[in-house]
């Protein structure tokens, strides 16, 4: 029989042990309220025919940063930046760092920081009487990433 190592039940990242940041014009708000942000990177590709081959091959021709934020509705933060586009043309790009580091886990931390992130929509105004705490998730972009540090590789057990 072939033993098969298993993955330690503390290294699983606790997903409540993290924080949000974002850097707007040199200055940083921490983003407390959010209850979870997810960021992905996703491939173009285009599809490529060849002679002798009666498949189609692929071939990476760029990529895409898009991601969304769900968060309490307690600030005006971001729908002060979509006002101001609305007024004045004027767009907001922004930073967004995000860290998880769950002091339980052997694997450390991992910090990423998203470049010129800019948001797609905002609920602008919200009520809900069968709802106790307002939240709404923000849809972005980003088109630019930057792995400040990494997980240190899992061990089995």
């Amino acid at each position: 029989m072939t033993y098969t190592q298993t993955l330690k039940a503390w290294d699983a990242i606790n997903g409540t042990m993290g924080c949000c940041y974002a850097k707007v014009d040199g200055s940083v708000e921490e983003m407390f309220y959010v209850k979870d942000i997810e960021a992905v990177i996703n491939k173009k590709k285009s599809e490529i025919r060849v002679l002798g081959y009666t498949g189609t091959k692929t071939k990476a021709t760029g990529w895409t940063g898009t991601g969304t934020m769900n968060m309490y509705y307690c600030t005006s933060y971001f729908r002060e930046m979509m006002v101001n586009y609305a007024k004045t043309g004027e767009d907001t790009y922004f930073d967004l760092y995000i860290e998880n580091e769950d002091p339980s886990s052997e694997i450390g931390a991992q910090r990423i920081w998203l470049k010129r992130v800019n948001i797609n929509n905002v609920d602008i105004g919200k009520l809900n009487v069968n709802n106790t705490e307002l939240s709404e998730t923000i849809e972005f972009t980003f088109d630019g990433v930057e792995i400040l540090e990494s997980f240190e590789e899992v061990e089995g057990e």
